[in-house]
């Protein structure tokens, strides 16, 4: 049976951070300890951010911090950015958090067991047989594959409500102890943010019509160095492999005609890709390998300008400012993340009610 998007929201932490107050705290962080700094600190203004949010104040990231801490500012910030999210989306489809039948929670920044919807459980005000769906690992990924795990469950015989709530702390990831370039790159890109969505098989009442389609994903062999997490005493540290932009040149392109394919689509049929902004570069190839009018995906650089890049929420960001601008039409969401992997889910946005 037909799933629709019913509600679609999206929550930012408390703690604005400028752009340009960020690499001055990593300058003095970074600057003197870190041969390369200089050079790869021109990526703060190349990267396409202003500005971003985080869980934790500026100067909690001078300091150090082991798992504990960053875990115990995971646990705090997600729970609350899950509140906000989800208390969103219901309030948007219309639906009492009683109401929900199945919830699925997409997070990779942090440990939470139990997770974090039995955190907020009570809270929240579920029911007490909710089927749970915590997913973990699957980075920037996790939007488009937690919608796309969202539309099968909600496809059920029994036609469930689902609420899909993306949760990311990436600033916590901060390290100043490996003094890696995958380290000032996440410094220049990362922040944090949440997004949630409520998925139902019957029609909403109000707003466009948002079918989602079957998702599809393609995993590469022999690319599990592309993207990721170390794991260590200190806690995450972030993987960025430097061949990110010209992997996406070479195969993105591909996967998405095999994913169109999967769906009986064209690449004629599609009226708008909604794309998760990696980084400027990653837009600019994601841009080149579709064959598409550069500058196209505006609302893509909008939400990395404002927000920064938040891992799995982001493609939430950029869906919900490409259907408030009333775009209409056959669309496919899609995002790269750890696997090395491509996540790909058609939609087709009609005027509704």
């Amino acid at each position: 049976m037909p799933v629709f998007l019913h509600g679609l929201s999206t929550a930012l932490p408390p703690n604005r951070l400028d752009q340009s107050d960020v690499e001055s705290r990593a300058a003095l962080i970074f600057g003197g300890r870190y041969p390369q700094f200089d050079r790869l600190a021109r990526t703060f203004g190349t990267s396409g951010i202003k500005h971003r949010y985080s869980v934790m104040p500026l100067d909690w990231f001078s300091e150090d911090h082991g798992w504990k801490d960053r875990n115990d500012a995971y646990l705090t910030g997600a729970e609350q950015m899950f509140i906000d999210a989800a208390d969103q989306a219901l309030s948007d489809a219309g639906w009492r958090a009683d109401q929900v039948d199945c919830v699925v929670t997409v997070s990779s920044t942090g440990i939470a067991t139990p997770t974090i919807e039995a955190r907020v459980f009570t809270r929240m005000g579920f029911r007490d047989d909710i089927l749970r769906v915590p997913l973990f690992g699957l980075g920037c990924a996790g939007g488009v594959s937690g919608l796309s795990v969202a539309q099968r469950l909600a496809d059920g015989a029994d036609a469930p409500k689902v609420l899909l709530v993306v949760i990311e702390a990436c600033s916590l990831s901060f390290r100043t102890d490996r003094l890696q370039k995958a380290d000032i790159i996440a410094t220049v890109l990362f922040g944090d943010g949440a997004a949630a969505a409520c998925l139902a098989s019957d029609l909403p009442d109000k707003g466009p019509h948002v079918q989602l389609g079957k998702g599809y994903q393609k995993i590469w062999p022999d690319t599990l160095a592309i993207m990721g997490w170390d794991v260590d005493e200190t806690g995450l540290g972030v993987v960025f492999d430097r061949s990110i932009p010209s992997f996406v040149s070479e195969h993105f392109a591909q996967a998405a005609d095999q994913a169109l394919t999967a769906s009986g689509l064209t690449p004629d049929g599609i009226d708008r890709y909604v794309c998760h902004p990696g980084g400027a570069k990653v837009v600019e190839a994601i841009e080149a390998s579709l064959q598409l009018t550069p500058g196209v995906l505006d609302a893509e650089r909008d939400v990395l300008r404002d927000t920064g890049n938040m891992s799995a929420p982001t493609v939430m960001f950029v869906l919900k400012s490409v259907l408030q601008s009333g775009a209409k039409g056959q669309m496919m969401a899609c995002a790269l993340g750890p696997g090395f992997t491509g996540s790909f889910l058609p939609m087709h946005v009609s005027a509704g009610t």
